[in-house]
Protein backbone atom coordinates (compact mmCIF):
# COMPACT_ATOMS: atom_id res chain seq x y z
CA UNK A 1 0.00 0.00 0.00
CA UNK A 2 2.86 2.27 0.66
CA UNK A 3 4.27 1.85 -2.74
CA UNK A 4 0.78 2.28 -4.28
CA UNK A 5 0.84 5.46 -2.37
CA UNK A 6 3.83 6.79 -2.91
CA UNK A 7 3.19 5.86 -7.21
CA UNK A 8 -0.04 7.94 -6.93
CA UNK A 9 2.11 11.14 -4.97
CA UNK A 10 4.44 11.33 -8.37
CA UNK A 11 2.37 9.64 -10.81
CA UNK A 12 -0.18 12.44 -10.33
CA UNK A 13 2.78 15.87 -9.23
CA UNK A 14 2.06 16.22 -5.49
CA UNK A 15 5.38 15.36 -4.70
CA UNK A 16 8.52 14.92 -6.36
CA UNK A 17 10.54 11.88 -5.65
CA UNK A 18 13.15 13.44 -3.84
CA UNK A 19 10.53 15.25 -1.58
CA UNK A 20 9.75 11.58 -0.08
CA UNK A 21 11.34 10.12 2.66
CA UNK A 22 11.10 6.07 3.40
CA UNK A 23 11.67 3.36 5.96
CA UNK A 24 11.25 -0.13 6.01
CA UNK A 25 13.17 -3.14 7.03
CA UNK A 26 13.24 -4.98 4.07
CA UNK A 27 16.45 -3.26 2.30
CA UNK A 28 15.54 -4.93 -0.74
CA UNK A 29 12.60 -2.49 -0.92
CA UNK A 30 14.44 0.20 0.03
CA UNK A 31 17.46 -0.21 -2.74
CA UNK A 32 14.25 0.16 -5.35
CA UNK A 33 12.78 3.39 -3.47
CA UNK A 34 16.52 4.64 -3.73
CA UNK A 35 16.81 3.98 -7.18
CA UNK A 36 13.91 5.67 -7.89
CA UNK A 37 14.87 8.83 -6.55
CA UNK A 38 13.35 8.28 -2.92
CA UNK A 39 15.46 9.49 0.25
CA UNK A 40 15.67 5.99 2.69
CA UNK A 41 16.28 6.65 6.53
CA UNK A 42 17.62 3.98 8.65
CA UNK A 43 15.33 4.88 11.03
CA UNK A 44 11.74 5.43 12.12
CA UNK A 45 12.81 8.36 14.17
CA UNK A 46 15.00 9.60 11.45
CA UNK A 47 12.54 9.70 8.77
CA UNK A 48 9.96 11.29 11.34
CA UNK A 49 12.88 14.15 12.04
CA UNK A 50 12.50 15.08 8.71
CA UNK A 51 9.12 15.02 7.41
CA UNK A 52 6.07 16.84 8.97
CA UNK A 53 4.09 14.14 7.25
CA UNK A 54 4.58 10.48 8.60
CA UNK A 55 2.26 8.07 6.87
CA UNK A 56 2.39 4.56 9.02
CA UNK A 57 1.89 1.87 6.24
CA UNK A 58 2.17 -0.79 8.88
CA UNK A 59 -0.09 -3.71 10.48
CA UNK A 60 -1.56 -3.14 13.05
CA UNK A 61 0.27 -5.97 15.32
CA UNK A 62 3.45 -3.84 14.65
CA UNK A 63 2.18 -0.68 15.97
CA UNK A 64 3.66 -0.44 19.36
CA UNK A 65 7.08 -1.15 18.29
CA UNK A 66 6.95 1.60 15.49
CA UNK A 67 5.36 3.87 18.10
CA UNK A 68 8.02 3.18 20.79
CA UNK A 69 10.53 4.26 18.01
CA UNK A 70 8.32 7.20 16.94
CA UNK A 71 8.57 8.47 20.55
CA UNK A 72 10.43 11.80 21.33
CA UNK A 73 11.42 12.22 17.18
CA UNK A 74 8.00 13.72 16.43
CA UNK A 75 7.14 17.51 16.70
CA UNK A 76 3.77 19.22 17.40
CA UNK A 77 3.81 19.77 13.99
CA UNK A 78 4.03 16.15 12.84
CA UNK A 79 0.81 14.95 10.82
CA UNK A 80 0.58 11.04 11.62
CA UNK A 81 -1.26 9.37 8.64
CA UNK A 82 -2.67 5.69 9.67
CA UNK A 83 -3.63 3.36 7.34
CA UNK A 84 -3.77 0.06 9.74
CA UNK A 85 -7.33 -1.41 10.81
CA UNK A 86 -8.54 -0.92 14.44
CA UNK A 87 -5.67 1.43 15.41
CA UNK A 88 -7.35 4.76 16.76
CA UNK A 89 -6.42 8.35 16.87
CA UNK A 90 -6.65 7.71 20.72
CA UNK A 91 -3.96 4.97 20.69
CA UNK A 92 -1.92 6.03 18.56
CA UNK A 93 -1.74 9.56 21.25
CA UNK A 94 -1.42 7.72 24.45
CA UNK A 95 2.19 6.80 22.72
CA UNK A 96 3.00 10.02 21.17
CA UNK A 97 0.96 12.75 23.65
CA UNK A 98 -2.09 14.02 23.54
CA UNK A 99 -1.76 16.94 21.38
CA UNK A 100 -0.36 14.50 18.08
CA UNK A 101 -1.99 15.60 15.12
CA UNK A 102 -3.52 12.15 13.81
CA UNK A 103 -5.38 11.14 10.18
CA UNK A 104 -6.58 7.92 9.66
CA UNK A 105 -7.23 6.49 6.94
CA UNK A 106 -8.78 3.08 5.51
CA UNK A 107 -7.99 3.07 1.55
CA UNK A 108 -8.18 -0.53 -0.61
CA UNK A 109 -6.11 -2.37 -2.46
CA UNK A 110 -7.44 -1.00 -5.66
CA UNK A 111 -5.32 2.11 -5.22
CA UNK A 112 -2.58 -0.25 -6.46
CA UNK A 113 -4.16 0.71 -10.19
CA UNK A 114 -5.29 4.02 -9.75
CA UNK A 115 -8.82 2.82 -8.90
CA UNK A 116 -9.11 3.24 -4.66
CA UNK A 117 -11.55 3.99 -2.79
CA UNK A 118 -10.45 5.40 0.38
CA UNK A 119 -12.32 6.83 3.73
CA UNK A 120 -10.47 9.40 5.60
CA UNK A 121 -11.00 11.34 9.36
CA UNK A 122 -9.19 13.72 10.99
CA UNK A 123 -8.41 14.23 15.07
CA UNK A 124 -7.99 17.58 16.37
CA UNK A 125 -5.66 18.99 16.44
CA UNK A 126 -5.21 18.46 13.09
CA UNK A 127 -5.71 21.75 11.02
CA UNK A 128 -7.88 21.78 7.68
CA UNK A 129 -4.97 22.57 5.78
CA UNK A 130 -3.07 18.86 7.06
CA UNK A 131 -5.82 17.18 6.31
CA UNK A 132 -6.52 18.52 2.56
CA UNK A 133 -2.79 17.21 2.10
CA UNK A 134 -3.54 13.74 3.57
CA UNK A 135 -6.74 13.59 1.01
CA UNK A 136 -4.83 14.75 -2.01
CA UNK A 137 -2.26 11.87 -1.49
CA UNK A 138 -4.88 9.26 -1.43
CA UNK A 139 -7.02 11.28 -4.21
CA UNK A 140 -3.70 10.77 -6.29
CA UNK A 141 -5.27 7.55 -6.86
CA UNK A 142 -9.29 6.78 -6.96
CA UNK A 143 -11.50 8.60 -5.00
CA UNK A 144 -11.98 9.72 -1.03
CA UNK A 145 -14.66 10.40 1.41
CA UNK A 146 -14.86 12.13 4.35
CA UNK A 147 -16.30 10.27 7.05
CA UNK A 148 -16.74 10.83 10.90
CA UNK A 149 -14.10 9.45 13.20
CA UNK A 150 -16.35 7.32 15.16
CA UNK A 151 -17.31 5.12 12.29
CA UNK A 152 -13.69 4.34 11.00
CA UNK A 153 -14.10 0.32 11.89
CA UNK A 154 -17.41 0.48 10.58
CA UNK A 155 -16.37 1.75 7.38
CA UNK A 156 -13.75 -1.53 6.93
CA UNK A 157 -16.03 -4.20 5.44
CA UNK A 158 -17.51 -1.57 3.03
CA UNK A 159 -14.35 -0.70 1.55
CA UNK A 160 -11.39 -1.59 3.01
CA UNK A 161 -12.30 -5.82 3.02
CA UNK A 162 -15.33 -5.96 0.10
CA UNK A 163 -12.80 -6.32 -2.24
CA UNK A 164 -11.87 -9.94 -1.01
CA UNK A 165 -15.69 -10.12 -0.84
CA UNK A 166 -16.17 -9.28 -3.86
CA UNK A 167 -13.24 -11.67 -5.50
CA UNK A 168 -15.21 -14.56 -3.41
CA UNK A 169 -18.45 -13.78 -5.15
CA UNK A 170 -16.64 -13.47 -8.30
CA UNK A 171 -14.93 -16.82 -7.91
CA UNK A 172 -17.71 -18.70 -6.80
CA UNK A 173 -19.66 -17.76 -10.13
CA UNK A 174 -16.55 -18.02 -12.60
CA UNK A 175 -16.09 -21.51 -10.86
CA UNK A 176 -19.40 -22.36 -11.95
CA UNK A 177 -19.15 -21.18 -14.71
CA UNK A 178 -16.37 -23.07 -16.40
CA UNK A 179 -18.04 -26.77 -14.43
CA UNK A 180 -20.68 -25.87 -16.37
CA UNK A 181 -18.59 -25.34 -19.85
CA UNK A 182 -17.22 -22.42 -20.52
CA UNK A 183 -13.99 -21.21 -20.78
CA UNK A 184 -12.90 -19.89 -17.36
CA UNK A 185 -11.32 -16.13 -18.67
CA UNK A 186 -14.67 -15.76 -20.86
CA UNK A 187 -16.79 -15.99 -17.74
CA UNK A 188 -14.65 -13.82 -15.47
CA UNK A 189 -14.35 -11.09 -18.27
CA UNK A 190 -18.40 -11.46 -18.60
CA UNK A 191 -19.14 -11.71 -14.78
CA UNK A 192 -16.07 -8.74 -14.09
CA UNK A 193 -17.50 -6.16 -16.78
CA UNK A 194 -21.01 -7.08 -15.40
CA UNK A 195 -19.74 -6.19 -12.07
CA UNK A 196 -18.21 -2.65 -13.49
CA UNK A 197 -21.14 -1.99 -15.31
CA UNK A 198 -23.94 -2.55 -12.10
CA UNK A 199 -21.46 -0.36 -10.50
CA UNK A 200 -21.69 1.99 -13.08
CA UNK A 201 -25.55 1.70 -12.32
CA UNK A 202 -25.73 2.16 -9.21
CA UNK A 203 -23.34 5.31 -9.02
CA UNK A 204 -24.56 7.54 -11.94
CA UNK A 205 -28.57 6.47 -12.48
CA UNK A 206 -30.24 7.76 -9.37
CA UNK A 207 -32.24 4.67 -8.41
CA UNK A 208 -31.94 3.09 -5.53
CA UNK A 209 -31.05 -0.29 -5.19
CA UNK A 210 -34.14 -2.19 -4.65
CA UNK A 211 -35.49 0.00 -8.30
CA UNK A 212 -32.17 -1.67 -10.04
CA UNK A 213 -32.82 -4.97 -9.14
CA UNK A 214 -36.39 -4.87 -10.29
CA UNK A 215 -35.51 -3.91 -13.59
CA UNK A 216 -33.30 -7.18 -13.95
CA UNK A 217 -36.39 -9.23 -12.52
CA UNK A 218 -38.56 -10.30 -13.87
CA UNK A 219 -42.09 -11.96 -12.07
CA UNK A 220 -41.10 -15.73 -11.46
CA UNK A 221 -38.26 -15.33 -14.19
CA UNK A 222 -34.77 -16.70 -13.99
CA UNK A 223 -33.48 -13.97 -12.12
CA UNK A 224 -36.47 -14.18 -9.60
CA UNK A 225 -35.54 -17.76 -9.12
CA UNK A 226 -32.05 -17.06 -8.26
CA UNK A 227 -33.09 -14.67 -5.81
CA UNK A 228 -34.83 -16.59 -4.05
CA UNK A 229 -32.32 -19.44 -3.87
CA UNK A 230 -30.30 -16.69 -2.45
CA UNK A 231 -32.81 -15.86 0.26
CA UNK A 232 -33.67 -19.41 0.92
CA UNK A 233 -29.47 -20.02 1.54
CA UNK A 234 -29.14 -17.27 4.04
CA UNK A 235 -27.40 -14.98 1.46
CA UNK A 236 -28.67 -11.85 3.34
CA UNK A 237 -27.83 -12.97 6.74
CA UNK A 238 -24.24 -14.72 5.88
CA UNK A 239 -23.31 -10.72 4.22
CA UNK A 240 -24.67 -9.00 7.60
CA UNK A 241 -22.50 -11.94 9.82
CA UNK A 242 -19.42 -11.30 7.33
CA UNK A 243 -19.86 -7.10 7.92
CA UNK A 244 -20.50 -7.63 11.26
CA UNK A 245 -17.59 -9.40 11.98
CA UNK A 246 -15.11 -7.92 10.20
CA UNK A 247 -15.76 -4.65 12.23
CA UNK A 248 -15.66 -6.80 15.64
CA UNK A 249 -11.99 -8.23 14.51
CA UNK A 250 -11.15 -4.57 14.38
CA UNK A 251 -12.02 -3.28 17.47
CA UNK A 252 -10.45 -6.63 18.52
CA UNK A 253 -7.15 -5.13 16.84
CA UNK A 254 -7.60 -2.11 18.31
CA UNK A 255 -7.37 -3.28 22.05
Amino acid sequence: MAGAIISGAIDAGRLSPGEICVYDISEEKTAAYAKRGLRVCQSPAKLAGLCKYVVLAIKPQNFEEVLSQLAGAVSDETVLISIAAGISPSYIKSKLGEGSKVVQVMPNTPLLIGFGATAISKAEPTTQEEFDFACGLFASAGVVEQIDNRLMNEVIPLNGSSPAFIYQLTKLFVDRAQQLGFERECANRLFCNTLIGAAQMMLTTGMDHQALIDMVTSPAGTTFSGLQALAENGFDEAIIKAYDATVRRAYELGR
